[in-house]
């Protein structure tokens, strides 16, 4: 392909990535191995990614907040606790590999599927004296673990407000949107210090992010938690099959 048309291409797969992360996470699963096809090295990959990526979490969390999409009180200690946990993750990377978290993962994203497909009347909220604090160490952990591994953590953090709070799934994903913004700007700034990001691919990816990003949530809210259930399920069940084969392989 030329240049252009890798651009053209890209600039799709950003925009597939922005729509479905806006509603369930999981936009890595396209934009990562799109990157790595055009020929970037692993670390430039994952630089790039998340450079695009922050601007599209950006969006989507702007989206639900003028809509009323999500707790604007819980908002700020979200962002601040998944902020330092993506730091604390992405420095333990350099003390260990994150590969062993793969079988953990594997059954966090099982159980992760098999609530979200428990009717809503049925599902029902972790009866917690503090839940405020609870939802503290979710976003403070799952964000270590967006900035040590990543995967499934949009998916997670969804269950997570509906687990603790009693969220709507629509509801969730927008306050999922917090800490998936948060994680991915720590992650941005480790980058920008490393130098290994190819701007010129991140910033077109970004625009088309940042526009499915707003069609992605904006059809979430208008449609609700019907759509958010199919599009957290097939998430969670590509990030299954993708990280099962890659711990069989």
């Amino acid at each position: 392909m030329t240049p252009d048309q890798t651009l053209a291409v890209l600039g799709g797969v950003g925009f597939a990535a922005g729509f479905v992360d806006s509603i369930a996470g999981g936009g890595g699963l396209l934009t990562v191995p799109a990157l790595l096809a055009c020929g970037l090295p692993p670390h430039a990959t994952l630089a790039t990614n998340k450079a695009q990526a922050v601007f599209g979490a950006a969006s989507s969390v702007t989206s639900f907040w003028r809509r009323n999409a999500l707790q604007k009180s819980r908002a700020p200690l979200a962002f601040v606790l998944g902020f330092l946990g993506s730091l604390t993750g992405a420095y333990l990377v350099t003390l260990a590999r994150p590969e062993p978290l793969r079988p953990v993962v594997l059954v966090l994203l099982a159980i992760a599927a098999i609530i979200v497909m428990v009717p809503r009347d049925r599902l029902k909220p972790l009866n917690l004296a503090r839940p405020e604090l609870a939802y503290a160490g979710v976003a403070l952990v799952l964000g270590a673990y967006d900035g040590f591994f990543g995967p499934g953590v949009g998916s997670m953090l969804i269950v997570a407000n509906v687990l603790v709070f009693g969220d709507t799934l629509t509801y969730a994903s927008g306050n999922a949107k917090v800490v998936n913004f948060a994680s991915n700007l720590a992650a941005l700034i480790l980058f920008l210090f490393r130098g290994d990001i190819h701007w010129r691919l991140a910033l077109v990816m970004a625009a088309c992010n940042v526009l499915g990003a707003q069609v992605g949530s904006r059809l979430a809210i208008a449609r609700g938690d019907k759509l958010v259930r199919v599009v957290v399920l097939l998430v969670v069940f590509a990030l299954i099959i993708k990280m099962g084969i890659s711990l069989l392989g």
